[in-house]
C-alpha cells in the first residue's frame, strides 16, 4: 500500500504559526504516522538558500514592525483588503525577492509531497504552484481569515465559529462547507499533560501557592507594554507573583531582571522558556497582546485576560472574540489602568472568577486530533486503499465513549 508523503513546513513569522503546526503534526503523526510519511521541514532555513532565508527574515521583520507601530500594522492589513489575496500574494512571493519563488518551489518539489499542510500563507502559495499538484491544507490560528489566507487551496481549517460563519457568509465564491471546516484550536500537546490545579502548578514551579499570580508575555519577540506594566507592579504594594516571559527579547529580559521589586512582589523573569504553558496554568490572570496562541492558551487553563495591545486588525479581531464571545477578557491599553484593574480583581474577585469560569467553558475546543482526522479523510479520498484501514476517528470515539458512559449510568 502506498504511503502518502505529508509535508508540514514550519515558518517563523511570530511563534503563533510554529506552535499550531507542531500540534497538528504531532497529532497526525501519532495517529496516522504508520500509514503515511510525515515530513517536518524548517522550510526557509534548512537549505541555507540566501533568498529563502532573506524572505523568512522579512516575515519576522514585518511582525516586529507591526508590534512597534500599530498604525503600520493596521495599514498593512488595509492594503491586503484593497489588493486582495491573488494580486498581493503574487507581488510578495514572485517579485519581492527575485529568485525566491523558483528556489522555494524547487525545494518543495524535492519532498515529493502528496499533501502540504500550512499554518502560514506563504507555503500554501508555493504548494499551489507545484507541477505535481499535491493536496493543500491551511490551518488558520487567528479568529478571522485575512486576505492572504484566502488564497485558493483544497481545505481551510479554522477554530473560531465567528470566523467560520463570516467566511461562509461574506466569501461565498471562495468558501463552502466542503472546503472550510471548523476544528478545535491547535494547542500544544504538552497542555494536556499539565494539571488544571493552579496551586499544584505553582508548587511545581516553586511559586507561592496562595499569592495572586499574573503571567505576562508579548509574543515570541517580547514587543509590547510589558516593561511599563512590570515596573508599576514591581513598585506596588500588592501581594502578588508576577511572571514576565520575554521571549527572544534579550534587551527586555535584562531590563526586567534589573528591577528591584517591593517585598510583597515576587517577580519571576524568563526569556524564551520551555515551560511557558505551566506558568500560564499556574496563573490567575494573563496580560499581553492578542496574538492567536497568546490569548488561546490562557483560556484553555481557565485564566482571565487583560489584553494590553493589538498590533493589527487581525489581532483586534482576536481580542474582540475573547472579550465578546468567550467573555474571559477585557481590553486595557493604559499601563496604570491595567495595574488598577489587577488591584480591583484582587480586592473584589467576583469579576475575575466569572471570567475564569467563562474561559473554562471553552475548554473543550482544543486539540488537533479532529484536524488530523480531516487530513486523513482527504488522503483517503485521493488514495482509496487507505480507506480500508480501520481507524477510529475522534468523532467516532467521542460517540463511543458517550454511549459507554450512558450505558454505565443506566446500569446503575
Amino acid at each position: 500500500m502506498y504511503k502518502p508523503r505529508v509535508l508540514f513546513p514550519f515558518v517563523e513569522a511570530g511563534m503563533g504559526h510554529i506552535m499550531p503546526q507542531r500540534s497538528i503534526c504531532d497529532a497526525f503523526e501519532e495517529k496516522y504516522g504508520q500509514y503515511v510519511t510525515v515530513i517536518r521541514s524548517r522550510f526557509f532555513s534548512e537549505t541555507n538558500d540566501r533568498k529563502l532565508m532573506e524572505l523568512e527574515k522579512s516575515f519576522v521583520n514585518e511582525v516586529k514592525k507591526y508590534n512597534r507601530s500599530a498604525a503600520y500594522g493596521f495599514f498593512n492589513m488595509w492594503l491586503m483588503k484593497v489588493f486582495g489575496p491573488r494580486f498581493l500574494s503574487k507581488i510578495i512571493m514572485d517579485k519581492y525577492i527575485p529568485g525566491a519563488m523558483k528556489a522555494a518551489t524547487t525545494h518543495m518539489e524535492e519532498f515529493k509531497p502528496d499533501m502540504v499542510v500550512s499554518t502560514h500563507w506563504s507555503t500554501n502559495y508555493y504548494a499551489r504552484h507545484l507541477a505535481s499538484r499535491p493536496l493543500t491544507v491551511s490551518y488558520i490560528p487567528d479568529i478571522q481569515i485575512i486576505p492572504l489566507c484566502r488564497y485558493e487551496n483544497d481545505m481551510t481549517l479554522i477554530s473560531a465559529e465567528r470566523g467560520y460563519k463570516k467566511a461562509l457568509k461574506k466569501y461565498k465564491k471562495r468558501f463552502n462547507k466542503d472546503n472550510l471546516r471548523l476544528v478545535p484550536f491547535a494547542i500544544r500537546k504538552e497542555a494536556f499533560e499539565l494539571s488544571m490545579d493552579k496551586k499544584e502548578n505553582r508548587k511545581a514551579l516553586g511559586l507561592a501557592e496562595d499569592k495572586f499570580t499574573v503571567v505576562m508575555f508579548e509574543g515570541g519577540y517580547g514587543l509590547g507594554r510589558m516593561n511599563s506594566i512590570c515596573k508599576l507592579l514591581a513598585q506596588s504594594d500588592l501581594d502578588i507573583t508576577v511572571i514576565a516571559i520575554c521571549g527572544m527579547n534579550k534587551k527586555l529580559y535584562n531590563k526586567l531582571k534589573a528591577l528591584k521589586p517591593n517585598p510583597g512582589v515576587n517577580l519571576v523573569v524568563e526569556g524564551y522558556c520551555e515551560n511557558t504553558l505551566q506558568y500560564i496554568a499556574a496563573s490567575d490572570l494573563f496580560l499581553g497582546k492578542s496574538g492567536a496562541s497568546s490569548v488561546a492558551e490562557p483560556t484553555y487553563f481557565g485564566v482571565a485576560e487583560i489584553i494590553t495591545k493589538y498590533a493589527t486588525s487581525m489581532e483586534k479581531d482576536n481580542a474582540e472574540y475573547y472579550i465578546e464571545d468567550v467573555q474571559n477578557a477585557v481590553r486595557i491599553f493604559n499601563p496604570q489602568k491595567a495595574v488598577a484593574k489587577i488591584r480591583e480583581f484582587i480586592e473584589h474577585p467576583e469579576e475575575i472568577e466569572k471570567m475564569q469560569e467563562n474561559a473554562l467553558k471553552y475548554h473543550g475546543n482544543y486539540g488537533s486530533e479532529k484536524t488530523a482526522d480531516v487530513l486523513w479523510e482527504m488522503l483517503c479520498k485521493k488514495y482509496p486503499d487507505l480507506a480500508t484501514i480501520d481507524i477510529e476517528t475522534a468523532e467516532h470515539r467521542e460517540n463511543r465513549l458517550k454511549k459507554e458512559r450512558e450505558e454505565k449510568i443506566n446500569d446503575k
